[in-house]
């Protein structure tokens, strides 16, 4: 089904994301916390792309995409990025997903490598998003930036971006990872006031070590409210009590979340079942 679909019927949807193999979670690893995260009975999963881009990056999302839907009953989102393939590596990557039954894509630019020569066939997620929608039936979903996006000239400049983005046909959008619901309250109305009208799931990446965090911050941008910082400063030298602060730091994210009418929850696991199964035993009855 069109994940898109799965919206506005006054519930608050619930999704997860994983990556395909890598050095550090070898194919067993992955397909052992797929398994385990499938009985928690998210409404979809996310499968991130994998790297540097070319016909044969998306090839291990696609398997693991496909295993969601076949094998675990759950339907499944690809993640498909332009900044380094062609018009050629995406008609790939496409026949790939519609031969597997994945029609479901969010759209990305992906991240620049300073390594790897861009190419220029889509710019922006906004091209990408569109030419997906030229070659076939697919829902495609976009990325946004509670705190706006790190090569946006602007706030205003990166509303303007989102919104040639849905008006591209991206049919419901996905934050980066935040730690201040405030940021994402502000851009939400932000949104709206620009006319975007497509629902909106929040990504929640819960922080289960030091350097996990400090490594998305220095990615993506995201500001660390006092909060957060106390609970850094205490528990750094304490591996276990930290990764319980920041199960229970995004459990207060998401219930005040929830509370204030957020279409959906996405709650990016890192393949880590232990953390997503905490986080799900004490938000589901709100869900």
């Amino acid at each position: 089904m069109k994940l898109s679909e799965l919206y506005g019927k006054g519930r608050v949807v619930f999704s997860l994301e994983v990556f395909p193999p890598n050095k550090r979670c070898p194919v067993e690893t992955v397909y052992e916390a797929v398994e385990k995260l499938a009985e928690l009975k998210p409404d979809y999963f996310s499968v991130t792309y994998g790297a540097g881009g070319g016909s044969t990056a998306g090839t291990s999302t696609c398997e693991i995409a496909s295993y969601i839907k076949s094998k675990c009953g759950t339907d499944a989102m690809a993640h498909l990025t332009c900044i380094n393939n062609t018009a050629a590596d995406i008609d790939t990557a496409l026949e790939l997903f519609k031969a597997h039954g994945i029609d479901n894509i969010l759209a990305l630019r992906g991240d620049i490598n300073p390594d790897i020569q861009p190419k220029k066939d889509f710019p922006h997620a906004s091209d990408l998003t569109s030419y997906i929608l030229s070659k076939g039936d697919f829902d495609v979903a976009g990325a946004c930036y509670p705190e706006t996006h790190v090569d946006a000239d602007s706030p205003v400049d990166d509303i303007l971006n989102l919104k040639k983005k849905t008006d591209s046909g991206a049919s419901h959008l996905i934050t980066q990872l935040f730690f201040d619901n405030g940021c994402f309250y502000d851009f939400r109305e932000k949104a709206t006031l620009a006319g975007i009208n497509v629902p909106i799931s929040a990504g929640i990446m819960p922080v289960t070590n030091k350097k996990q965090i400090e490594r998305m911050v220095t990615v993506c941008g995201a500001s660390l409210p006092p909060k957060f910082v106390k609970i850094l400063q205490r528990y750094e030298s304490n591996p276990e009590a930290l990764r319980d602060a920041g199960i229970a730091y995004a459990i207060d994210q998401i219930v005040d979340l929830i509370s204030n009418d957020v279409d959906g929850i996405h709650l990016y696991t890192m393949n880590n079942p232990y953390v997503a199964y905490k986080i799900h035993d004490a938000i589901s009855k709100l869900l």
